[in-house]
């Protein structure tokens, strides 16, 4: 069965589109969810282990956790409970408050959804500095409801529940005007260091966004990345676009 699987990936990367060199990364397995900014990749897999990317080699981290992410406000995570830490000196500080999903990719402030789908900001202030129960954690709540979250230079997006897709204008101090609808539907999406926006649609396709520059900063349209397995997870950085599929394989994809 193992060697069948083995050939049926071959397959697979062969049929993808040549607009994309994706290859299996082979050295880590069963991974659940995977984030990649400022050149750092982190990982989670199944077992919530979490992982830091050194070369080729994944470190593990200490402690479990269902999600992180790494960005300008710091690596960040969030274990099956619900509660927040953040990556200090090699260890997992726990932070105030309750979350399901965050984001560290903003201009140093955190985002993220807790289990009802409220939306909350983390400002600058606060982030870069934490380093305990004594730092300050004034958590701001945002309008809307979304079940995933994702910020960069140009702007915050987000899915809700019925995968629609929405974009908001967010500073370091979380101020904002609400949320814009964008067209399309994703599961989830996510927002690399220059700007650029990929997301996973229910169906497991991958897509991303064109056109997104400082002065429009919602874009002009989609693009479909062909993929050939059912994907469940995607985040890009410096060239690299990062997907993990509904079966758990890790592929590393360049342009």
């Amino acid at each position: 069965m193992r060697a069948t699987a083995a050939v049926l990936l071959v397959l697979c990367l062969l049929t993808i589109s040549h607009a994309w060199d994706c290859r299996e990364v082979v050295n880590i397995k069963n991974l659940m969810q995977i984030d990649a900014g400022l050149g750092q990749v982190v990982a989670t897999d199944t077992s919530q282990i979490p992982y830091y990317l050194v070369g080729d080699e994944w470190i593990r981290m200490p402690g479990y956790l269902k999600h992180i992410t790494v960005g300008p406000a710091g690596i960040w995570g969030v274990n099956k409970d619900y509660a927040i830490y953040k990556y200090v000196a090699g260890n997992w500080v726990q932070a105030a408050g309750l979350l399901k999903q965050l984001d560290a990719g903003g201009d140093q402030f955190v985002v993220g959804a807790n289990m009802d789908d409220t939306p909350f900001c983390l400002p600058s202030s606060a982030t870069v500095g934490y380093k305990g129960p004594g730092s300050p954690l004034p958590w701001t709540g945002l309008p809307g409801a979304v079940k995933y979250y994702s910020c960069g230079p140009f702007g915050c997006w987000a899915v809700n529940k019925n995968d629609d897709i929405f974009l908001m204008s967010l500073n370091q101090d979380c101020q904002n005007k609400g949320w814009s609808p964008i067209d399309g539907k994703l599961s989830m999406i996510e927002v690399a260091t220059d700007g650029s926006v990929f997301g996973v649609n229910s169906a497991g396709s991958v897509y991303t966004r064109d056109g997104i520059t400082a002065s429009k900063p919602e874009g002009t349209g989609w693009s479909n990345i062909p993929m050939c397995m059912l994907m469940g997870h995607v985040t890009y950085d410096l060239g690299h676009l990062w997907v993990v599929s509904k079966s758990a394989v890790t592929m590393v994809c360049t342009q």
